[in-house]
């Protein structure tokens, strides 16, 4: 996760660190403040400007350069988000101050090192004069202060997010309900339906081509083959995607399958179907029983989410109490 912070920092085409004394916006961006150094929020007496605001209204919608701007209906969101966003990072760089976090020497110069290896000399010149004053000491305290908001966060809330294996399993067992699967087919298709403006042929037209189709679709021996058929003959939505259903509950599909797939095994190929004026083929992939989902089936997943709540709940209760005895003020 190395200075992934720093890195995640960088918007609209030019390199901008987070950074509460970053000054400079590209004259290219859309909407960007003619005084950049604007002051937007004082937290505990620092002064983050609009263009911190700015840059980090990019990181939450990255498509308002291609859009000319930020969409009138979304901007007060957004730039509320932005200004709660750098507000917990200058929380957690005070907080990481006070408590004496250190940041080993090494790291910062491997750091200073990779950004500089994203630039090209010009570009990365260019970056010291607009952002440092051309001091490269002056990057490297915001190369170090973006270490020290990810050393913060890793410490109070990456490190402590994660969830056990026990735990995991504990949270499937209390929680039955969330684990169950009803009955489902995992279908190909191919459907045959009646052509338009012919007349009082079409339903033997119709049947005529479903009953060729169905002796080519009895023809094949696989997946694969069936599902070529399908991308070439079916007139169903699903046959750009090899006449491949996925799994589907039974209640969303028409009895007539539901009752033919409950004598077939997997692999077999049904009967032509009539529904309505149209004829449906399927070859059964898989058939799931109604019952609970095993728990190998779900841990990954499961453990995967609990892990994102856990870390959003420590994030949002790390915000709450650094903003507790802080002094934010939105100017």
């Amino acid at each position: 996760m190395a200075v992934a912070l720093f890195w995640g920092s960088m918007a609209f085409g030019q390199t901008s660190l987070i950074s509460a004394h970053a000054s400079t916006v590209t004259n290219s961006t859309p909407n960007a403040v003619s005084n950049t150094m604007k002051s937007a929020v004082r937290v505990n007496g620092t002064v983050l400007t609009e263009a911190d605001v700015l840059r980090e209204m990019y990181l939450i919608f990255p498509y308002a350069n291609q859009h000319g701007g930020f969409p009138k209906e979304m901007e007060t969101d957004i730039q509320k988000g932005a200004i709660d966003m750098i507000v917990f990072e200058e929380l957690l760089y005070q907080e990481a101050k006070r408590t004496k976090v250190s940041i080993a020497s090494g790291l910062l110069s491997g750091a200073e090192a990779a950004f500089r290896k994203q630039m090209d000399s010009s570009a990365y010149e260019q970056y010291l004069r607009t952002e440092c004053q051309g001091s490269r000491q002056m990057l490297r305290e915001k190369i170090r202060r973006s270490l020290l908001i990810e050393k913060m966060l890793d410490t109070e809330v990456e490190q402590k997010s994660v969830v056990t294996e026990a735990e995991v399993k504990a949270y499937y067992d209390q929680n039955p309900k969330q684990f169950e699967k009803r009955e489902s087919l995992r279908i190909q298709t191919i459907s045959i339906i009646p052509l338009q403006n012919r007349g009082a042929d079409t339903d033997k037209e119709t049947r005529k081509r479903a009953e060729e189709t169905y002796k080519l679709a009895m023809a094949t021996k696989s997946f694969q083959e069936f599902g070529v058929l399908a991308e070439k003959i079916s007139d169903d939505d699903w046959h750009v995607n090899m006449g491949d259903r996925k799994y589907v509950d039974v209640s969303a599909l028409p009895p007539p399958i539901v009752k033919a797939a409950a004598t077939m095994k997997p692999g077999e190929i049904s009967n032509l179907i009539p529904l309505g004026n149209s004829y449906t083929i399927f070859r059964l992939v898989d058939h799931e029983s109604a019952g609970k989902k095993p728990f190998a089936a779900v841990k990954a997943k499961l453990k995967s989410d609990l892990q994102k709540q856990k870390r959003m709940e420590l994030r949002a209760a790390l915000n709450q109490r650094l903003r507790k005895s802080a002094t934010v003020e939105v100017l």
